[in-house]
C-alpha cells in the first residue's frame, strides 16, 4: 500500500513513518516542515527506496492536488495539525487555519483523486485526533470517554480538533468518502517535541531548572506509549471499518504531579548527579480552562481489532527518559525554537 501521511516529520507522523516503512508500506511525506517539525525524526527511513517526502502545506490545495497526482496513493493518513493547547490560547488563527481549513483542503484534494480513480473501495482517509474533543471528565474512574462522547472542547486547540472530526464525517456521510477516524490519548515517547510536559520536565531536570507543574498537579491525562499508538493507527488503517471512529488509550492515568515524582526518580536513578531531582518542581499558575480529566475506553478497538497497548507507563516512562539522555543531539537545535522553554498560553 502507498500511504500519504500528512505532518510526517512531527512526533506521532514520524513514528506511523518508520512503523510504515518497516512493515513494507510505500510512504509519502508531506509536512510543511513548520516549527515542531524535524526531518531527524524520520532520517532511520529517509534512504529507503519506499520513503518519498514533499514539503507541503494542507492549506495549499494546489500543492496537496500535485502531490496526489505525482504519487497516487492508496490511503491517506492525516496527521498534520497544530497541537499546542497552550500555543493555541495565545495565537487560536493558527490552529484554525491549519486544522480547520487545512483538513478541508486535504479532504477536497483526496475526494477529487478518490474521484479520478473511479472511487476504488479500498482507498482510505484517516482522519488522527485527540480525546480532548470530547471535554473534561470528573474524578470518577468508572467513567472514560467513548466514540459516542459528545463532544465538548475547552480550548482553541480542541475546538479546531473538534471541527475537523466534523469535517471529515460530512465527507464520508454527504460524499461517501471512505474514513476511518481515531482519536487518542495524551502520547509520549521518543521525539516529542520540548514543549509538552514529559520532554520538559526530563530536559529542565537534566539541567537543573525549575520544573513548572500548572495548579497544583491534580489534572489527570491518559498516557499512551507513541508507538503503541502508531501500531494502534495502522491497524484501523488497514482493518477499520469504513466510517467508524475508534478511540485509542494507553489504559494508564495518572495525576500531572504523580508523573511528574516518576520522572524526576528516574533522573535520579539514571543520572544520580542531579539528584534529587524533584527539588526543582515549581506550582505555577494554572492553564485558562485546564481541562480536570481525560481517559479514554479502548473497548471498541480491542473488541472489534484485537489492539492493546504493550507498552506500561513505568516502562514508557524509563524509555522515554533513557532515549532523551542518549540523543541530545536531537534535541538540543530544538531549544532554540520560538516559544520553546517559554511559558505560553496566559493571556491578560
Amino acid at each position: 500500500m502507498k500511504i500519504l501521511v500528512t505532518g510526517g516529520c512531527g512526533f506521532i507522523g514520524s513514528a506511523v513513518v518508520r512503523q510504515a516503512i518497516a512493515a513494507g508500506h510505500r510512504v509519502v511525506n508531506l509536512d510543511a516542515l513548520t516549527y515542531a517539525a524535524n526531518p531527524a525524526n524520520v532520517a532511520g527511513v529517509a534512504g529507503d527506496p519506499a520513503y518519498a517526502f514533499e514539503q507541503a502545506d494542507i492549506r495549499d490545495r494546489a500543492a496537496l492536488d500535485r502531490v496526489f497526482a505525482t504519487h497516487d496513493p492508496d490511503a491517506v493518513m492525516h496527521l498534520a495539525a497544530e497541537s499546542h493547547v497552550d500555543r493555541s490560547i495565545d495565537g487560536p488563527g493558527d490552529f484554525i487555519a491549519t486544522n480547520v481549513t487545512g483538513t478541508f483542503h486535504l479532504l477536497e484534494a483526496a475526494r477529487a483523486h478518490w474521484t479520478r480513480k473511479g472511487r476504488p473501495a479500498g482507498f482510505r482517509f484517516h482522519h488522527i485526533s485527540t480525546d480532548e474533543v470530547f471535554g473534561s471528565l470528573p474524578p470518577d474512574p468508572a467513567i472514560r470517554f467513548t466514540e459516542t462522547t459528545p463532544y465538548d472542547p475547552r480550548s482553541p486547540y480542541s475546538a479546531s480538533k473538534a471541527g475537523s472530526d466534523h469535517l471529515v464525517r460530512a465527507w464520508f456521510e454527504t460524499y461517501g468518502l471512505p474514513v476511518v477516524m481515531t482519536n487518542c490519548s495524551n502520547n509520549y515517547g521518543p521525539y516529542h517535541f520540548p514543549e509538552k510536559l514529559i520532554p520538559v520536565v526530563i530536559l529542565n531536570a537534566l539541567h537543573g531548572r525549575p520544573i513548572p507543574v500548572y495548579g497544583a498537579g491534580a489534572n489527570i491525562r491518559d498516557w499512551l506509549y507513541v508507538e503503541d499508538h502508531a501500531a494502534a493507527l495502522l491497524l484501523v488503517l488497514a482493518r477499520g471499518a469504513v466510517g467508524r471512529s475508534y478511540n485509542i488509550g494507553g489504559e494508564a492515568e495518572a495525576r500531572n504531579i504523580d508523573l511528574v515524582r516518576k520522572l524526576c526518580a528516574l533522573m535520579d536513578e539514571l543520572r544520580p548527579a542531579g539528584a534529587p531531582h524533584d527539588r526543582l518542581i515549581r506550582f505555577v499558575a494554572d492553564r485558562p480552562g485546564h481541562d480536570a480529566r481525560y481517559a479514554i475506553d479502548a473497548g471498541r478497538i480491542r473488541a472489534e481489532l484485537g489492539w492493546a497497548p504493550t507498552v506500561s507507563l513505568d516502562e514508557g516512562l524509563r524509555r522515554t527518559v533513557a532515549w532523551y539522555l542518549d540523543n541530545a543531539a536531537w534535541w538540543r537545535p530544538l531549544l532554540d525554537r520560538p516559544g520553546v522553554g517559554q511559558r505560553l498560553g496566559t493571556p491578560g
